[in-house]
């Protein structure tokens, strides 16, 4: 046993055994902890965690936070019904995006949510018209865009003034002047969200006291503030020689700074949850040297199912599910047509054989999440084990499937 890879009490090759792959394995026992983790560190804090459904939209993985009273922080209509499906109460669910169809405003509003983040004034205008149609008064939050530029990856930062996330502080007079005069909107929430993977607490202490100081201006002008939201993005391990920061020191930080508020708040973790919870477990397929004698491990996973690599430039651990001593150095690849198709790039790895199985770690956040059917691929099977137990909270897609919703 000490040479094959575990999830919790199960071998990684029986799962595949039993299920095929590419397969998604999830420890429950991990999702468990990382709340747990998360919630002692701000015990000291009045707060409503909203699981940030975007990271892993799992209804399995929903329900398990949902268990523990969580919320949900949500995106569209879509993860919504998810979210709800799931069994999380719709007053814990805050309805955030930049780009909210009028539909997807009148189903939050149906549904009870606890608020609506305002990204834009357009925006605030299309709620206060659709929830005066609904004889309702809209419970909103306004996004505040900081300004603060988080060292993380460009297409994860979202609190510099030149993304399109959030209201800067130019736009608040405007934006306070609109919320007096509508009659169907009810300010209770200021938010802000300034980016995922930030590995300094320094970055939320900046953000944050920007987002105090917009707190009192909002009450100086009459407006009763029920919730602090200051999102999420605490970081995760997803390689060893870059160790994440423990989720204490920001408590440290952000505790002392929010208390005095008086005011609930609200956190939004995902990646945190639920990253190191999962592994895509992949088949090697072929081993291949070209002329120059590089070498390729062709395993039957790619960007279809974990698409971080190739978008994000990320890094992902990838150890062989039965140990070897000896290590070759190659690439990782998948099967899509695409040269962007790859886990890792010239990478020190078990001298695996061909048909033995490898497991992509960290793959619990925005990888099935993000899986596409290009190529024709079939979308994995998901499972979730807690001890010795093994559940199916996803089967493998079917050929039919991939074809239903369209007409020859």
């Amino acid at each position: 046993m000490d040479n094959v890879l575990l999830c919790e009490n199960v071998r990684f090759d029986e799962l595949a055994e039993t299920y095929g792959t590419p397969l998604f394995v999830t420890s429950k026992r991990s999702l468990v902890e990382s709340s747990r983790e998360f919630e002692e560190a701000f015990a000291a804090l009045p707060h409503l965690t909203c699981y940030s459904v975007k990271a892993n939209f799992n209804l399995s993985v929903i329900r398990t936070f949902a268990e523990k009273g969580y919320g949900c922080d949500v995106n569209s209509g879509g993860e919504l019904f998810r979210a709800l499906k799931a069994g999380v109460e719709a007053g814990k669910i805050i309805f955030a995006g930049v780009g909210k169809r009028a539909d997807e405003i009148a189903y939050a509003l149906d549904a009870g949510v606890l608020m609506l983040k305002v990204e834009s004034l357009s925006e605030l205008r299309a709620i206060d018209r659709i929830a005066g149609d609904k004889g309702v008064v809209a419970p909103v939050a306004l996004r505040i865009n900081p300004n603060v530029t988080a060292e993380t990856h460009p297409y994860i930062t979202t609190g510099d003034s030149k993304e399109k996330f959030g209201i800067d502080e130019a736009g608040l007079e405007e934006a306070f002047s609109m919320l007096r005069s509508l009659r169907h909107v009810r300010l209770v929430a200021l938010d802000m969200h300034i980016g995922s993977q930030i590995f300094d607490p320094e970055y939320y202490v900046a953000a944050t006291t920007v987002l105090l100081d917009i707190f009192e201006t909002a009450r100086s002008l009459g407006f009763s503030i029920d919730y602090l939201d200051i999102g999420g993005g605490f970081p995760v391990t997803y390689d060893a020689r870059k160790p994440a920061t423990p989720i204490g020191h920001f408590a440290d930080k952000l505790v002392p700074l929010l208390a005095p508020s008086g005011v609930k708040v609200i956190f939004e973790p995902g990646r945190f949850l639920v990253a190191n919870a999962s592994v895509l477990l992949t088949r090697l397929l072929y081993r291949k040297r070209n002329h120059t004698g590089k070498q390729f491990f062709i395993v039957d996973a790619g960007l279809t199912e974990l698409i971080r690599p190739a978008l994000y430039q990320s890094h992902h651990e990838v150890l062989s599910v039965i140990r070897h001593d000896a290590t070759v150095v190659a690439d990782i690849v998948g099967p899509i047509c695409e040269s962007s198709d790859f886990f890792a790039r010239q990478r020190t790895i078990d001298d695996a054989a061909e048909g033995e199985l490898l497991a992509v770690m960290s793959s619990g956040a925005y990888a099935a999440v993000m899986g596409s059917n290009y190529n024709g691929r079939l979308r994995p099977a998901e499972v979730m084990v807690e001890g010795s137990e093994v559940r199916v909270i996803r089967r493998r897609e079917t050929f039919g499937q991939l074809v239903e919703n369209e007409t020859p």
